[in-house]
């Protein structure tokens, strides 16, 4: 099945991820979605005729919750049957302005986890949420939202409160991407 079957293929995939993922808000875990062949999902389970878009080919389908801890051994561990055709992932992750990243290292912390939590106590940190999606056929894109300054609970009334950016790019995240193909393969 190819990307171009789908307005928008693989990009428009993900961009569906990140608007279901972000009607759920912020400070979420990880989510993995399996894309799945519409009339195939229709074929197994008809009573969602109403809810999937059946000019669509494909569908995302969220999975279970992923394992704590480490994102690449979880992903590494994942398998998919041949009726999926590629797979999505949504992440929240921080942004350091250039030069921070350098810092931290420098301060000879090499521990991840406290790497981590350096970043997301960075003064100039910014959060956002990347999605990067895969087909098996090749096709791969990135959507990441990057949060709005305003936070719930601010005293910012909402029309001052900046909106958040979106940004396309299938380069955003490239190891991301090798490591979502890696499940994809036989």
């Amino acid at each position: 099945m190819a990307s171009s079957e789908r307005p928008g293929g693989v990009a428009g995939l993900a961009r569906e991820v990140e608007e279901f993922v972000a009607s759920g808000g912020w400070d979420q875990r990880p989510q993995l979605f399996a894309l799945v062949p519409t009339r195939a999902l229709l074929d197994e389970q008809p009573e969602l005729k109403g809810q999937l878009d059946l000019s669509s080919p494909l569908t995302p389908v969220a999975q279970e919750a992923l394992p704590d801890g480490d994102l690449g051994e979880a992903l590494a561990r994942i398998e998919w049957p041949d009726l999926v055709l590629g797979c999505a992932l949504a992440q929240e992750i921080i942004i350091l302005p250039p030069g921070a990243e350098d810092a931290l290292s420098e301060a000879g912390d090499s521990d991840a986890d406290r790497l981590r939590r350096a970043a997301a106590d960075h003064p100039q940190r910014t959060e956002a949420r990347l999605v990067a999606a895969v087909l098996r056929e090749g096709g791969a894109a990135c959507v990441m939202r990057i949060r709005g300054e305003g936070r719930p609970g601010d005293d910012t009334p909402p029309e001052a409160t900046p909106l958040d950016e979106i940004i396309e790019n299938p380069e955003l995240a490239p190891n991301l991407i090798e490591a979502l193909r890696a499940t994809l393969l036989p």
